[in-house]
């Protein structure tokens, strides 16, 4: 009895609206299960991969790498499409076709994640799903990759339709484009007829793999993590296909993460059925282990997890060999202090030095001479753009003119934006014209190549709103009740359904019918945070050097515009890619507008930059705040903030800054606005110790 099967083909909830468990999950179960190495094989995406590795190398688990990707057909030739009778007639088989491809190394991954990419560039211009051409897989197909044909190949849809001779011939463009690394996937679930996971199958595949001599790997398709996930996978497959659930196509229940001794079991059950007897089970168990210990694709090494990968120092103009990019970074660095009029300012200079000396030990010189040139380049194009966030805490941004603040002036702290005792990267974000922002896009890209750029992805999951509407259609609800239940709902979890409908008082009337609509509640419990597709994210750009695309597939984003990186802003920060957000605002573009038309019917240039135009202790937009009439006033506008400012009263620009600070829901939740009100107008600060007084003496003890 084999203790430990790997699992070479399993599908989580990155798996859109397939998949049922999230990755995490998975490997959870695995090592409950003594599962040594598991796989992680979604369908047309690899979104998941990072949680994955992480998740896995916590657990102690072995990951494996791969894709379960589309397949275009192989067209037979002429004497295969001809009717035979004799043979069993003509044989029919209709996409899609899929296959299952694992990396070996990191070469593999490499040709993977360029083998995903292309697929989705293709699908994308024919409208058409995912597909891998045969010319792409005679491309990236032949090394450092395995590849599975299982039962929806279209060489084993042939031997389902009894068909072997069919079968022989679809497998020969195989051999020659993957060759050695080309396995037959043993799928058993225990179902009769010859279909999908079905023992006849199961034993027919076995047989041809010992025929051709191609070995043969035993999996079993896993969608979920324990047995009891079967229905969210039929919710799952209704939502997919827009339909109520077929109670004749219902999940077979069995496509769960099965242990060693069950799949064991398996083995050996399809081995009898076979003919082969239990030396043949080994064999297939043996050769199933082999393939995993083959695949050594290590999470830091070939994926890159927690290494930065900044853009090549020469791309910004950096002279090649060590130390250049220092020296160009000191060097610009240096000029802006000179324009800033900072030079022989002694505490400005001691603190561009600090800050240059952190930043060249942690290596992170092309990130700031890569921001810079990303700011530079917008002002170029006449965009507005200014730094927002902890960025502003550097001398470093101040002297690239990336941020406008003097962060000595304002008591700003370096080591909220970056320090040596933190792994996180540093993130910068830049506000620009909100009307121009996909021209900024446009100009990263032409910078950096399209080899080093691409948008972050966003998966969208499921929150209770949605869980209940395709829970609803999945068991046949009336559409104007589903909607009438979701709509219901305020924008909460889906975990949190049943305990909202026994607590939320705008919900007693639905409790009451609760009862009526049967697991409709649990079942959309189950569909939590699932992902049902991916978006483009409204600001990520991803900054990396070439190996980018080695590393994660893209794909076009929905409007074809942009490559999209295959993960989320989480996953891009643990590869140690630079992302840079960048922020449309409307008040950018009403500024910009408002400057042009001054412009246009005065003929007078302004620049607002520059205080000498736009003084900040301006007594008329003061009176204005002090009267709450803060309607189109960036971040002053919302009805909390008119209530609070008119309370406070500011009357300089730090009295603005801590507004907005306080204007949080940490310190709203905490009572730190009225204490701060109070004592701004003449109570006694409190300070929690007599040593904090000189850090909070600014803003009385708060």
């Amino acid at each position: 009895m084999q203790e430990s099967v790997p699992h070479l083909h399993v599908s989580s909830g990155f798996s859109a609206r397939y998949g049922a468990s999230h990755p995490h999950d998975l490997v959870a179960r695995a090592s409950e299960r003594g599962i040594g190495a598991l796989a992680l094989t979604d369908r047309d995406m690899v979104t998941g991969t990072v949680r994955f590795a992480k998740a896995a190398t916590a657990a102690g688990v072995k990951p494996l790498f791969g894709v379960d990707l589309g397949v275009a057909p192989h067209l037979p030739s002429t004497e295969a499409r001809r009717r035979t009778p004799v043979r069993g007639g003509a044989h029919v088989a209709e996409a899609p076709f899929r296959a299952t491809f694992l990396a070996r190394d990191a070469a593999g991954w490499a040709r993977l994640c360029r083998l995903v990419s292309c697929a989705h560039a293709e699908a994308f211009a024919a409208g058409a799903p995912p597909a891998a051409s045969w010319e792409m897989l005679g491309r990236y197909a032949d090394e450092g990759l395995v590849v599975l044909l299982g039962p929806v190949s279209e060489p084993l849809r042939a031997l389902a339709g009894g068909r072997p001779d069919i079968a022989e011939q679809l497998l020969a463009p195989w051999r020659q484009a993957v060759g050695r690394g080309l396995r037959l996937e043993i799928v058993c679930w225990g179902l009769s007829g010859t279909g999908p996971g079905s023992v006849r199958l199961a034993a027919h595949t076995l047989a041809l793999a010992d025929r051709l001599g191609i070995p043969a790997v035993l999996t079993n398709a896993v969608r979920y993590a324990d047995r009891s996930q079967h229905r969210v996978a039929d919710v799952l497959d209704a939502a997919r296909l827009l339909r109520p659930v077929d109670r004749r196509r219902l999940d077979c229940g069995e496509r769960w993460l099965k242990d060693g001794p069950t799949m064991t079991e398996i083995a050996e059950r399809v081995a009898a059925a076979h003919g082969g007897g239990r030396a043949r089970a080994q064999r297939l168990l043996a050769d199933t282990v082999a393939v995993a210990e083959a695949c050594e694709v290590d999470p830091v090494r070939d994926l890159g997890l927690g290494v930065p990968h900044f853009p090549e120092p020469s791309v910004v103009g950096a002279e090649a060999g060590a130390g250049g990019a220092m020296r160009l970074l000191r060097q610009r660095c240096e000029s802006g202090m000179t324009a800033r009029g900072l030079d022989r300012d002694r505490r400005s200079m001691d603190q561009l030095d600090y800050e240059l000396g952190v930043i060249g030990r942690l290596r992170y010189e092309p990130y700031f001479l890569a921001v810079a040139q990303v700011v530079a380049d917008v002002r170029d194009m006449g965009i507005r753009v200014a730094a927002r966030g902890s960025g502003a805490g550097s001398m470093v941004n101040h002297s690239l003119f990336v941020a406008t603040a003097n962060p000595l002036e304002h008591n700003l702290l370096f080591e909220r934006f970056l320090s040596e005792r933190r792994s996180s990267l540093p993130d910068i974000d830049i506000d620009v014209e909100s009307a121009r922002r996909l021209e900024v896009y446009d100009r990263i890209i032409d910078r950096f190549g399209r080899e080093r750029v691409a948008v972050t992805g966003m998966p969208e999951t499921y929150r209770a709103r949605h869980a209940l509407r395709d829970t609803g259609l999945a068991l046949g609800i009336a559409p104007a009740t589903v909607d009438r239940i979701a709509k219901s709902f305020p924008h909460i979890r889906a975990c949190d359904i049943r305990s909202a409908l026994s607590e939320l008082p705008e919900l007693r009337e639905l409790a009451a019918e609760a009862g009526r609509y049967g697991p409709l509640w649990e079942l959309a419990e189950s569909l939590d945070a699932l992902p049902r597709g991916i978006a483009m994210h409204p600001c990520g750009v991803i900054l990396s050097d070439t190996s980018l695309l080695d590393r994660l597939p893209v794909q076009p984003t929905p409007g074809g515009e942009y490559p999209m990186l295959q993960a989320d802003k989480e996953d891009v920060e643990d590869l140690g890619l630079l992302k840079l957000d960048v922020l449309g605002v409307r008040m950018q573009s009403a500024m910009a507008h408002a400057v042009m038309e001054i412009r246009r019917t005065t003929g007078r240039a302004i620049d607002l930059d520059n205080p000498d135009h736009v003084p900040l202790d301006d007594r008329f937009a003061f009176a204005l705040i002090q009267a709450s009439d803060t309607v189109g006033m960036f971040q002053l506008e919302s009805p909390g903030q008119q209530d609070l400012v008119g309370r406070l009263q500011p009357r300089d620009p730090q009295d603005v800054i801590a507004d907005i600070s306080l204007f949080r829901p940490g310190p709203v939740q905490g009572g730190m606005p009225a204490l701060y009100i109070a004592a701004r107008h003449g109570a006694a600060p409190a300070y929690p110790h007599p040593d904090l007084e000189p850090v909070l003496r600014d803003t009385y003890g708060v």
